[in-house]
């Protein structure tokens, strides 16, 4: 007879972490306003961070840990879990919220800020376990390893020292290779965590629930019942005081060698054999290796490659934004369409978009299955039967669709598309 399942609340049985002190680089910038604190606050909330922890924002800017923490409640207000119910625990994650002036190419900032880690830790009684976030432009993580390296910041005080380096890395596979020997220089492969935000979305983690735990979506993910699959990321903001970065990096590098790979990856995979990172890792791994190369003439049939501009000057205009080469050339948006040469996959094709400056903000992967083989229908009355579709919403409706037909009420035999749809906010409620 089989065992009962685990009923254990899934939080219950997540290991919380040992004390540590948390180091991000580039704390004055978007991505820890938006997603990095107001993350760490809303751990703090499900009592999910240490008892003993610090966090030590780093950044050029001046600001004192007053200012920086007032900002960062901004954050979490705007984007994070601090709701009438959660504003207690304010107060108490504030006050381990600390703020470091630095110039990430000068020496004598990398001591200054071991002095100050030093003493934090021995305040707030931390044994020296320490990680470091490196939440800058990408051109800035070697020198930021370098000289962790020179101050004696990489090494082993506590249980453990490491470093986590956000998406770009690298802009083509020479510069990857070098940026990974230039931190090996420093830190060891145990040491280093690569990462991708996006990964962390519920509805991206999602996808590997919605197929791997319901036996009746499985068996029709692949070709002879997928007729192509869409993946759209797109943004109404544009480039904002990014423009410097941008301009280098484009969308393909921002957001389509990242984001949209592990959305199609997640998407195209096989099953692992058990819930491991390794295993997924691997399984990815042979979904990238299977992506078709395009040749020069699937280069210009199957791209797409554009700029956002405004001809009334009412708009944004990409090449007159703050650290954009008036002459620039980099897109702003792009769509391509690849495909898979693997079994499951052949000859499916996979449609990616992405952008800023657009009319709305969607993210989404979009399945779209066969028509039926054979309409039984009256030809006219059954002419507005549509293919049926699963929608994976990630933004800014978090939720899946599934669209199939059912026969409208009357006589005749007339078709509707309705849809069967489960909304995060209605079940979870709005701050899930």
């Amino acid at each position: 007879m089989p065992s009962a399942p685990d009923q254990t609340p899934a939080l219950d049985r997540i290991t919380r972490p040992g004390p540590a002190t948390i180091v991000i680089f580039g704390a004055s910038g978007d991505l820890t306003y938006r997603k990095l604190v107001p993350s760490l606050h809303s751990l703090a909330c499900s009592d999910l961070l240490p008892d003993d922890f610090v966090i030590v924002g780093v950044a050029r800017s001046d600001l004192s840990n007053e200012a920086f923490r007032q900002r960062m409640r901004e954050g979490v207000e705007t984007f994070g879990r601090l709701t009438g119910d959660t504003c207690a625990e304010w107060e108490s994650f504030a006050g381990r919220l600390h703020y470091q002036r630095l110039v990430y190419d000068q020496a004598a900032g990398y001591t200054k800020l071991a002095g100050y880690l030093n003493q934090l830790e021995q305040d707030y009684g931390l044994p020296g376990n320490r990680l470091f976030y490196l939440s800058t432009p990408p051109m800035l993580y070697a020198p930021i390893v370098e000289q962790l390296g020179k101050a004696g910041l990489a090494d082993k005080r506590g249980d453990f020292t490491r470093i986590v380096v956000e998406k770009p890395f690298g802009v083509d596979l020479a510069s990857a290779r070098e940026l990974n020997d230039r931190i090996h220089d420093v830190f060891s492969e145990d040491q280093v965590y690569r990462i991708d935000h996006y990964l962390g979305k519920e509805t991206v983690q999602n996808i590997m629930v919605f197929r791997f735990a319901n036996a009746i979506f499985e068996p029709i993910w692949n070709r002879r019942y997928i007729d192509h699959v869409q993946i759209s990321v797109l943004e109404t903001v544009d480039v904002g005081h990014r423009g410097g970065y941008y301009d280098h990096a484009g969308v393909l590098r921002d957001m389509f060698q990242n984001h949209l790979m592990q959305l199609v990856t997640l998407t195209a995979m096989e099953p692992p054999n058990a819930w491991d990172a390794t295993l997924l890792r691997d399984e990815k791994v042979k979904v990238l290796r299977a992506v078709r190369t395009p040749t020069g003439s699937a280069v210009r049939t199957n791209t797409v490659r554009a700029q956002y501009r405004s001809d009334d000057g009412k708009g944004p205009t990409y090449r007159k934004e703050p650290g954009v080469d008036p002459q620039s050339e980099t897109p702003t948006y792009a769509a391509l369409e690849l495909y898979i040469d693997n079994w499951r996959w052949q000859g499916v094709p996979f449609y990616l978009r992405s952008g800023k400056s657009l009319a709305a903000k969607v993210t989404e992967v979009v399945i779209r299955f066969k028509e039926v083989p054979h309409l039984l229908f009256d030809e006219q009355e059954a002419a507005g039967v549509a293919p049926n579709e699963l929608s994976f919403c990630l933004q800014p409706d978090e939720g899946f669709h599934l669209s199939f037909q059912t026969k409208s009420p009357g006589a005749g035999m007339r078709t509707k598309a309705v849809d069967m749809t489960y909304h995060y906010a209605t079940t979870f409620g709005e701050k899930a």
